[in-house]
């Protein structure tokens, strides 16, 4: 019965219902949006290029494992843990033989991947794609067989992928010069190659064998092995034979070897990928929560909002005897109604969603093309039962009030407002509110961006919620300080401060998205500035060198800095990488040690940096205290590429946030990184920027920065970052905009009987919408001093954990923009159904039926 009255009300009452519908169905489609993100970092398929032909690889493992026991009550535990190395892990280049000895295999070819970028005058020959060079060995792992020219046997020979060939405008017989681990050297194209299926991710250069072992500066040891198998043997029986064979066999430095087969062998191939599967998961994880509580706060509202516009209906069902559970269970089969009609809409519609959303992430670089989108059943079905479940516990929660009611007092009940809430919803608004303190109390102690960023948007939803079911004394209490200004601005002013006093739980119904958007936009513009701009202050305070010497292609090759350095000039060359200790990740560098005072300042607070050397390292302040490091502290971690290492420390400095966790010598950090170029090279000299740039002219690509410049390029890159995340983000604050927008529509169509009457009272229409103009503006000012002093509660408790000081980096402009947008999307939402509200007649709207 109450099943077929709810579809009765439904369609009876479609207008009423559109708008928890609209908020309904963006929820969903964002739910399932953020969903195939996350399916495509669990279950993503990276597809196989280079070794296409290739039914098994071996390779060594990419990852660095940490085994933990515990005793308890008697009983042995052991888990197992395992996090990415960041760098490309070795093999052992004798592990042939034992491999050619397997049952099955048919031949054994070794692979070297290392980094070859083809050079034109301008820069890269192509940016779209990476280049890797390869020796002519290992051509038929895809296979690449030639399409005219010769093989390469010399050590200045080279032969180039057709795709290259033609946006080079190269034959046999041209020259291109190539940036690879070494100096830059120009090569003769002796031939072009094609492979055997397309190839529309990277970009192969083919060396003779001694040139390609001599770029790869890896001696004794191969990237992988591809093991073809003989004639009739199956791929899987082949590999299960490899891995028995290898069963114990370990690569250089403990790491085991890995055998892959099918799908597996793509993660072997591209190891960006791989990774980027785990940075797919956080991301698409950490925007699906977000989603999922901004939506269950926008939904709750939307539903309450709909609700409280029924009162009068549903009071009449109490008057004639239906039941607190007939009300209840009439509210939630009609939320399960609109719930799944919007579900599943909304679902539908965030499959190219997500789509366009995993596009524009690889557009900007954020995740790899060879990472494939997936998409299957799993994240529209979970974002239907997400907008059910959400439909009718917003219903359920909206009608508590209704359904206590007792029937003789219904009606009397309905025609006025409370005039205060419920102590349960103050009691649990209060409860928020000290949810959210703590969490901006954790937030200021938090001192890693991981572990920062959830905490920063969660107390940002917290504290919203607290400001939704407080709305109402909050807008109260607005009204006493706005009371009396309003008051003498004239009729318009006064029957907007009646409204806000007298409708108070309407108002609020508005003000909740309105403080969600604000206060959310300006964490998501702030939080990453507040950060990055504490990174690059440390980091202009720490560079003493007068010159910054940075390149345009891959980085600035050890020959430079060679040439560069004097017997008067320091030289300091710096490489980037990122290690593990156990299994947590830091960020860390290598630098040239000689000199290095002169050139590079972290503000060593313990020790000396005169002692750095490859058996030492020097840590941040952060690092030493959650390692518990001082100076003659060993620390045991491992590098880039899996090799354990255990140095001593013998400083520690302050501005970690600029430089980095760990400072190494630069040429221990050079021989276990894929690109041991300079990403920059600092240098104080007396020379000029000219006399430098002279010395380098043979290294095409670089170019010699002031300081400042060179910070300036690395603002530009940090905003290159940032605009993932807001990207990210950009979707959420889109979804609570929209929300903003329908609340204001909503709560304004329903008043067509209350403007009516105040045009039959003698109100003018310019009047009533001066009123309505009021009210906008009125609880956009409340909103706005929330949703910015929960911004800023935020993101100083950020800042204190991340920088150290309370320094936000709020833009004026951009927060005027964004309070300007926040009102603009007030005023169009209120005027706009003001406006078609007031072209009925009032007497057609008064002598109506409600």
């Amino acid at each position: 019965m109450m099943l077929r009255y709810a579809l009765r009300t439904v369609r009876a009452r479609k207008g009423g219902f559109l708008g928890a519908f609209f908020a309904l169905m963006c929820a969903a489609a964002l739910i399932t949006a953020c969903g195939t993100l996350l399916e495509t970092g669990l279950r993503g398929t990276i597809a196989t290029e280079r070794y296409a032909a290739t039914p098994v690889v071996v390779s060594a493992d990419q990852n660095v494992h940490q085994t933990t026991v515990k005793h308890k009550k008697g009983k042995t535990k052991a888990k197992h843990k395992a996090k990415p190395i960041a760098e490309r892990a070795w093999l052992p280049g004798d592990l042939a033989t034992e491999l050619r000895k397997v049952p099955g295999v048919r031949e054994v070819i070794p692979e070297l991947t290392f980094l070859a970028e083809p050079l034109a005058p301008g820069g890269p020959v192509d940016k779209d794609r990476p280049a890797y060079g390869h020796a002519w060995d290992s051509a038929a792992l895809t296979p690449y067989s030639l399409t005219t020219g010769t093989a390469p046997k010399a050590d200045g020979d080279l032969v180039i992928d057709r795709r290259l060939a033609e946006r080079a405008h190269l034959e046999p017989g041209d020259r291109l010069t190539v940036q690879s681990t070494q100096s830059p050297r120009t090569y003769r194209v002796t031939g072009i190659a094609a492979p055997a299926q397309e190839v529309r991710h990277q970009t192969a250069l083919f060396f003779s064998t001694a040139e390609a072992r001599r770029l790869a500066a890896h001696p004794g040891q191969v990237t992988a092995f591809g093991v073809l198998p003989t004639r009739g043997t199956d791929a899987a029986v082949l590999k299960r034979s490899v891995s028995t064979a290898l069963h114990g066999t370990r690569a250089p430095h403990g790491t085991t070897a890995q055998v892959s087969a099918g799908d597996g062998r793509g993660p072997v191939e591209f190891l960006d990928a791989a990774a980027a599967r785990t940075k797919l998961v956080s991301m698409g994880g950490a925007m699906g929560g977000t989603s999922l509580l901004v939506a269950v706060l926008v939904v709750v509202g939307t539903f309450a909002l709909s609700v409280q516009q029924r009162h009068r209906e549903l009071a009449l069902l109490r008057a004639i005897a239906a039941t607190p559970g007939q009300i209840r269970a009439l509210l939630g089969r009609e939320a399960l109604i609109v719930g799944a009609a919007a579900g599943t809409t909304g679902a539908l519609a965030g499959l190219p969603l997500g789509s366009w959303l995993h596009g524009r992430f690889v557009a900007m670089g954020a995740v790899p093309a060879t990472l494939q989108h997936t998409v299957s059943v799993f994240p529209p079905f979970a974002a239907l039962a997400a907008t059910l479940l959400g439909a009718w516990a917003a219903a359920r929660i909206s009608s508590r009030r209704i359904a206590r009611i007792r029937p003789a007092e219904a009606l009397a009940d309905a025609r006025a407002e409370r005039s205060r809430p419920a102590w349960g919803r103050i009691l649990a608004g209060l409860a928020l509110l000290a949810g959210g303190v703590v969490l901006v109390a954790v937030l200021s102690v938090l001192r890693t961006e991981p572990a920062s960023t959830p905490v920063t948007f969660l107390a940002v939803v917290v504290l919203a919620s607290s400001v939704a079911l407080l709305g109402p004394l909050l807008v109260r209490a607005a009204v006493a300080v706005l009371g009396g200004p309003l008051a003498l601005t004239g009729p318009s002013s006064r029957l907007a401060r009646a409204n806000l006093r007298g409708h108070a739980a309407r108002m609020a119904s508005v003000v909740t998205p309105l403080t969600l958007l604000i206060g959310m936009t300006c964490t998501v513009l702030f939080v990453q500035p507040t950060l990055g701009n504490a990174a690059r202050a440390q980091a202009r305070e720490g560079i003493r060198a007068d010159w910054v010497v940075a390149a345009q292609g891959p980085g600035v090759p050890a020959e430079a800095a060679r040439r560069l350095r004097t017997q008067h000039d320091t030289v300091t060359e710096v490489v980037r990488t990122t290690v593990r200790v156990g299994l947590d990740k830091y960020a860390a560098q290598g630098v040239t040690p000689g000199g290095l005072t002169r050139t590079w300042d972290p503000d060593v607070t313990a020790g000396s940096l005169t002692k750095l050397t490859e058996d030492t390292v020097a840590v941040s302040e952060l690092a030493a205290d959650q390692l518990h490091l001082k100076p003659g502290s060993p620390l045991k971690l491992t590098l880039g590429d899996g090799t354990p290492a255990t140095p001593t420390v013998v400083a520690v400095y302050a501005k970690g946030l600029g430089f980095g966790d760990l400072t190494f010598a630069h040429d221990l950090v050079a021989r276990h990184v894929d690109n041991p170029l300079a990403t920059s090279v600092l240098v104080s000299t007396a020379r000029t920027q000219t006399q430098l740039a002279t010395t380098l002219r043979e290294f095409p690509g670089t170019h010699v920065l002031a300081p400042a410049a060179a910070d300036s390029i690395q603002a530009a890159r940090q905003q290159a970052n940032a605009e993932v995340n807001y990207l990210a983000m950009g979707l959420v604050l889109a979804f609570t905009a929209i929300a903003v927008v329908n609340t204001l529509a909503m709560s304004v169509s329903e008043r067509v009987r209350e403007f009516a009457l105040l045009r039959l009272a003698g109100a003018t229409r310019r009047q009533v919408l001066g009123m309505l103009r009021t009210e906008a503006l009125s609880v956009l000012l409340l909103a706005t001093a929330l949703g910015s002093g929960i911004a800023l509660a935020v993101l100083t408790a950020f800042s204190v954990g991340m920088t150290g000081e309370a320094a936000p980096a709020v833009t004026p402009l951009v927060y005027v923009a964004v309070v300007a947008l926040a009102g603009l999307l007030a005023l169009v939402a209120t005027a706009l159904p003001g406006r078609v509200a007031l072209r009925v007649r009032p007497v057609t709207v008064a002598t109506a039926k409600e």
